[in-house]
This record gives C-alpha cells, structure tokens and sequence, in this order.
C-alpha cells in the first residue's frame, strides 16, 4: 500500500521518490509544518487585532485576509474548514494509506494542506494527486462516493475546491503505478530548472540544468 506522500512526489517527479526511499527521507521540514498548522487556526488570523507579521504568512497581511474573506464568502463549506470534523486523520484505502489534514462530514470529503504557493488558478499536480488519494480512501473506508476535495495553501490564504474527475483520477492512477513499479532509479525528466534546481537531491541525481543558451539551440 502506497503513502499519499509517495503519490504526490510520484507526481511530482518519480526520480525523487526513488531517493528519498533510499534515504529514508520522510521528515517534514519545520518551517513546513508551522505553514500547515496556519490552516487549523483561521478564526484567530482573520481577527483584524492578531499581529499577522508574527506568523508564517507568505503575503501581506491585507492580502493574507482578503484572500481568507473572500473564501470564507465563496465556499459553503467554509464553517467544517475552520472546524472539521477531524483532524489529522489516517486513512487507509484499498491502494493507498496516509494522512488528511481535515476530514468533513456533511457530504463526506477531505482537505489537504499545502505548504507551498498556490498556481494562478487550480491546484498543483501533487497536490491533486495527493487529495485524490485521500478521497478514495475515504470513500473505500466509508462505502461512499466522494466527488470533491479541497486543497489549502495557507500562507498565502488560499483555498480552493476541486471536482475529482476523470482526469484527476487519471493521474492518481499514473503516480499508483509509477510508485508500484519502481525497482531502480527512474529516467531523468527533461531538466526543469524549477524541480531540478531546488531539489535536495540533485547532485546525486546527475541532472544538470541548461543554460539559456542550450535552450535556445535547441
């Protein structure tokens, strides 16, 4: 049975995965965590007297609440989010075992939370395939469908909703069998300067980031 965590760096690049398991690598940072913890404490950070400079938000204060506000305005389920049912919940599907950040009762989902920055519109590639993994455990542990899950990245204040349809579902499946099926290193991805650059492990991994120049030759 494969970890949500193991999904999600599957998805992210399967050649990672393969060192941390050789390293054993499953620490989360602490800066991480404190970033994640900003998600379970909503009330008291949208008070206008909290000192936001006092906590781990990655925008402005003024941007930090607005971006809440608005949230809490668009999303039905924004009561449940500031005080899910559970919290930090182990699940174990019928593929997959790990852990949702909160679990919702009233129609049955999960949320998961990000340390990172959100994209522009959606949610990240892992971070879709780390709530589907969570969903369907979920609806394997329960017996029920679940058709939606939310994913929180709150240092910037953002939460968004997303459908879990064919296409998440596809790639939930691709990072199952890219997991399952690692015996040995990976290929390299082509050289993404983005992954590549900011990866602990790129120095043992070999991949070389291309210059400007190299790009443009092509």
């Amino acid at each position: 049975m494969e970890a949500f965590s193991a999904l999600a760096t599957a998805a992210y690049c399967p050649r990672q995965l393969y060192y941390r398991r050789k390293h054993d690598d499953h620490e989360v940072p602490a800066e991480a965590s404190a970033r994640r913890d900003l998600a379970f404490r909503y009330d008291q950070l949208l008070d206008p007297t909290h000192d936001l400079r006092t906590e781990p938000v990655a925008v402005t204060p003024t941007q930090f609440r607005s971006r809440l506000g608005a949230a809490s305005e668009r999303l039905d389920a924004w009561p449940a989010l500031v005080d899910p049912d559970g919290r930090e919940v182990l699940l174990e599907g019928k593929d997959a075992r790990g852990i949702a950040h909160k679990l919702l009762a009233d129609p049955p989902t999960v949320s998961v939370v990000s340390a990172g920055e959100p994209p522009e519109h959606g949610v990240w590639g892992p971070d879709s395939v780390r709530a589907t993994a969570a969903a369907k455990a979920l609806a394997w542990e329960h017996g029920t469908g679940v058709d939606h899950a939310y994913v929180e990245y709150p240092a910037h204040g953002v939460v968004r909703r997303i459908r879990l349809g064919t296409r998440r579902k596809a790639a939930y499946r691709h990072a199952l069998r890219a997991a399952r099926s690692m015996d040995g290193p990976p290929p390299r991805l082509d050289e993404d300067d983005d992954r590549c650059g900011a990866c602990d492990y790129r120095a043992e991994c070999g991949t070389r980031t291309r210059t400007l120049r190299s790009l443009l030759g092509r």
